[in-house]
């Protein structure tokens, strides 16, 4: 049943695809985000899905003209040359195989992520693709805080299968970053019902992170509530508020969660920590050796033998930027970091340009939960494999756009014809 569900969804969308693009970008990442098909258990576990709609999507592109350039600054330059970049890196990949597998996947998600910079062109559309990341994200958060309170916390609380937040850290950190998107939605939400679901989906999420037992995660949420308590102007208040929800939550879990949180600080004791710095380490011996990198995947008994002999086993690097750091080299990791810069800066300029016109204030929270998404993201990333991941490229590619908006609103304005919100083509 689930099998032909999934399928009529997929197929039945094809024909609204077509008529219009942008409901393409939003059936992709619902399938990219949520993986529906791997909660079936027959024929559409295996469709290639997100393959067909991304074909679908290319020929409504064509046939209705809407292939629109899109604004070239600094950031979209750099973030050009790192694809240029990765491409050429896998050219020379020590493992060129496994290296062009995961280019394949990691290069369809960045022509993707280009698609939604030109067809989620409104701000109602921006909406809605942040409304499809949440609830598809949010599915497994409330389904995993469930399970965490169902079992007290005993058992950690996984993704779906063969997707990018299988893995519990993976999935606790994606979470954290989709938190403050669903308070965004909150904020400009006008039904009493959906501010109430939306604070409920929020407070179910964060059991969710606890009972995922990610030590990454909990290190995200630490960065999250010191920044949260340094850009508030209450701090008595908001420390407080921290403190309670912390106590609130942490009685609850069980001692496993408290010994596993406690290695953080015993590293040298933990197998996994350690494989994490042994993987460090081989990074920067292979980016120092090969300027451009390993490639994609460069990790193996082989290529650990070379850069790192003195580790007992070889792993991957757990860490968006040492994991590009060995694929990439050092430039492909200077790049990387420049697009993060470059997004912090253009959402701090927008925080404010829009901090005191009230005729703003649905562009002000947007940014400033996009820059709480980035904090979870790149500090949670220090301990997990999420460079390509979909989600951080999105909120890359709504912060792009909504610079766009912003400067046609500021140069409508220093012509002496301020221009109201609506009127910007990125908020009709």
């Amino acid at each position: 049943m689930r099998d032909i569900l999934v399928t009529l969804i997929v197929f039945g969308s094809i024909p609204l695809i077509l008529k219009r693009p942008y409901i393409g970008i939003l059936v992709w990442s619902w399938l990219s985000y949520m993986n529906p098909h791997r909660l079936t258990w027959g024929f559409a576990y295996d469709m290639p899905n997100a393959q067909i709609i991304a074909g679908v999507l290319m020929i409504s592109l064509i046939i209705n003209g809407e292939i629109k350039k899109i604004p070239v600054d600094s950031l979209l330059i750099v973030w050009i040359c790192f694809l240029i970049w990765i491409s050429i890196t896998t050219f020379f990949a020590v493992h060129p195989d496994a290296a062009f597998n995961y280019y394949d996947r990691a290069i369809k998600i960045q022509l993707l992520t280009f698609l939604t910079l030109m067809c989620m062109t409104t701000q109602k559309r921006v909406d809605l693709l942040i409304w499809v990341i949440c609830l598809s994200i949010g599915f497994y958060s409330i389904k995993g805080s469930v399970f965490t309170i169902l079992t007290a916390g005993q058992y950690r609380v996984y993704g779906p299968p063969n997707s990018f937040i299988e893995e519990n850290n993976a999935l606790a950190v994606a979470v954290l970053m989709v938190i403050p998107l669903m308070w965004y939605l909150r904020e400009i939400s006008e039904r009493k019902w959906v501010k109430n679901g939306l604070s409920g989906a929020m407070l179910l999420s964060g059991i969710s992170v606890l009972g995922s037992q990610s030590r990454g995660a909990f290190v995200a949420m630490v960065a999250l509530a010191g920044y949260f308590w340094l850009q508030t102007r209450t701090k008595l208040i908001s420390s407080m508020l921290i403190v309670i929800l912390a106590v609130a939550s942490i009685t609850f879990m069980p001692d496993s969660w408290y010994e596993r949180m406690d290695s953080i600080r015993n590293y040298e004791e933990d197998l996994s920590a350690m494989g994490r710095i042994n993987a460090w380490k081989f990074s920067i011996n292979i980016a120092n050796d090969r300027f451009t990198g390993g490639g994609f995947n460069p990790f193996s008994p082989n290529t650990y033998a070379r850069y790192n002999p003195a580790a007992d086993t070889a792993l991957v690097a757990h860490s968006i930027y040492f994991s590009v750091l060995a694929a990439h080299g050092w430039p492909g990791l200077i790049m990387f970091l420049l697009i993060l810069a470059m997004t912090w800066r253009n959402l701090s300029k927008a925080v404010k340009f829009t901090n005191k016109d009230p005729s703003l204030k649905r562009q002000n929270v947007l940014a400033r939960m996009l820059r709480l998404s980035l904090i979870a993201y790149m500090s949670g990333g220090v301990f997990l494999s999420l460079a390509y991941f979909d989600l951080p490229w999105h909120i890359i590619a709504i912060a792009y756009l909504q610079k766009w908006q912003l400067a046609e609103l500021k140069e409508a304005s220093e012509m002496g014809n301020p221009a109201h919100p609506r009127q910007s083509r990125l908020t009709n």
